[in-house]
């Protein structure tokens, strides 16, 4: 049975010396584990992808759930566990929800880690 993380508050985005500089404190390590946990799922990375390429628009759960093959129920699902990541941000409009990617949070996940420049 895998180890359940406590739940904690990390809709903001992660702020910590990159990885590479220092090694991170218990709480810090936590924060950086329950986001990575977020992410660990191919649906949403698809799903974070498809936001970061729409950025200011935003993407209908339901566009989204036909984008990547997933049902609405099971793509707001994944949609919810990114929220509460702090890595989306939901608005209604009418009957709909639309999602964008949280390009302030995703990029300091990615300082945190220590990718500053692009890869390759």
């Amino acid at each position: 049975m895998p180890k359940t993380l406590p739940v904690i508050d990390i809709s903001a985005p992660i702020c910590c010396a990159p990885m590479s500089e220092t090694p991170l404190d218990d709480d810090a390590a936590l924060e950086m584990a329950l986001r990575l946990k977020a992410l660990a799922d191919p649906a949403r990375i698809r799903l974070v992808s498809i936001l970061l390429t729409e950025e200011g628009r935003g993407v209908c759960t339901c566009d989204l759930a036909a984008m990547v093959g997933l049902t609405e129920a099971t793509t707001s699902h994944h949609l919810g566990q990114l929220r509460k990541a702090g890595m989306v941000t939901p608005q209604r409009r009418g009957m709909n929800v639309y999602y964008q990617a949280r390009v302030d949070s995703l990029h300091a996940l990615c300082v945190a880690l220590g990718a500053t420049t692009g890869c390759c």
